[in-house]
């Protein structure tokens, strides 16, 4: 049988390519972004980062025994991404807007449907579906963190990490995350959950597009 981590991987490899062909995230990653854009990117990156770890605290309660390895999985990542909003309002303020502004923002309906999905699988569909969100997100920051935030830097001459420590530092330590998350995922065994895994993971890449689209 084939390992359920390979199997997420090619039941959503359509929905990932959604991403990485898209013409507004290939000029981004390839040439950067105005600084009104990507102002305007980062206000809504601090709404789904302020609620990735409350997400996994809801799908971690609803976690039954029989999956108690991914209730601790979700423990420790929960204590590894605390705090990272504020990563984003620093960057936020290195640009020329305060955190005032950050929290005064309303989400685009993109990003409220993102959010809103992620709260609901993790209460109703399958805790389990909370790794797919984690999976989404992690391919993005850990495959195009990286020349993203190079050409960020270069486009609004930025120096070092200021501005873009954010999404600079996701790019190695959400390849470091990949590596774990691999190993969890290929614990679980029950279609049921397989099933909820490669929906959220769709959901998430459609979503996190369509935010990313209409910057």
């Amino acid at each position: 049988m084939m390992p359920f981590f390979a199997d997420l991987v090619m039941r959503t490899d359509e929905a990932r390519r959604g991403f990485e062909t898209n013409s507004v995230v290939l000029d981004a990653v390839g040439s950067g972004m105005s600084l009104e854009r990507y102002r305007a990117l980062l206000l809504e990156l601090y709404h789904v980062v302020w609620h990735f770890n409350p997400v996994c605290a809801a799908a971690a309660s609803r976690v039954p025994d029989s999956h108690r390895e991914i209730r601790y999985y979700l423990y420790e990542h929960m204590h590894e991404e605390s705090g990272h909003e504020q990563w984003v309002l620093n960057d936020l303020d290195a640009i020329g807007a305060d955190s005032a502004q950050a929290l005064a923002h309303t989400p685009s309906l993109h990003t409220l449907a993102l959010n809103g999905y992620n709260y609901w699988a993790a209460d109703r569909r399958d805790p389990c579906s909370v790794l797919g969100m984690m999976y989404a997100l992690e391919v993005i920051a850990s495959v195009y963190g990286g020349p993203f935030s190079t050409a960020i830097r270069d486009s609004l001459l930025l120096e070092g990490d200021r501005g873009v420590s954010f999404i600079s530092s996701h790019a190695t330590m959400d390849a470091e995350h990949m590596a774990s998350l691999r190993t969890i995922l290929n614990t679980i065994t029950d279609e049921s959950s397989h099933d909820a895994i490669v929906e959220s993971t769709i959901f998430n890449f459609h979503h996190f597009t369509r935010l990313f689209e209409a910057i």
